[in-house]
């Protein structure tokens, strides 16, 4: 019998700036119709705090496990069979603002299996410049 394929999974955090304030970015990071627009092909709402996020024809089901107005969000992605599981891969978006310089930063904190952190760093600069392009900022 094969062993089963583990995958060790890594926690990437970078920030971003962003020239936009908080009200206007956060249905960006916490709606389907905002997501869809940069980060990925079609979000769709499938009942209260679950979404299915498509790439490539592909689903992917993830619920919100919190979410602050205006402040983040959280999505912990399902098993196949659309339940939660025990180390979970999982998204977060969060937004800061400088009191000092008056700018607005989001951090992201992807947890997940497989990628090599500059080719993370790489993607996730190309979905913020998406989401820049969207938001004007």
């Amino acid at each position: 019998m094969a062993e089963p394929d583990i995958q060790t999974k890594t926690r990437f955090v970078a920030e971003f700036p962003v020239n936009a304030s908080p009200k206007i970015l956060f249905p960006y990071l916490a709606t389907a119709s905002g997501l869809s627009q940069w980060f990925c092909d079609d979000v769709r709402y499938v009942e209260s705090q679950r979404l299915n996020f498509i790439w490539d024809n592909e689903n992917h089901y993830a619920e919100i496990s919190s979410q602050r107005l205006n402040r983040g969000v959280r999505f912990v992605f399902l098993d196949d069979q659309r339940q939660p599981q025990s180390d979970a891969n999982s998204l977060e978006f969060t937004l800061d603002s400088s009191l000092v310089t008056d700018e607005v930063y989001l951090r992201v904190t992807d947890y997940s299996a497989g990628h090599d952190a500059d080719e993370q760093q790489e993607m996730w600069e190309g979905l913020i410049g998406k989401l820049r392009e969207q938001v004007g900022g």
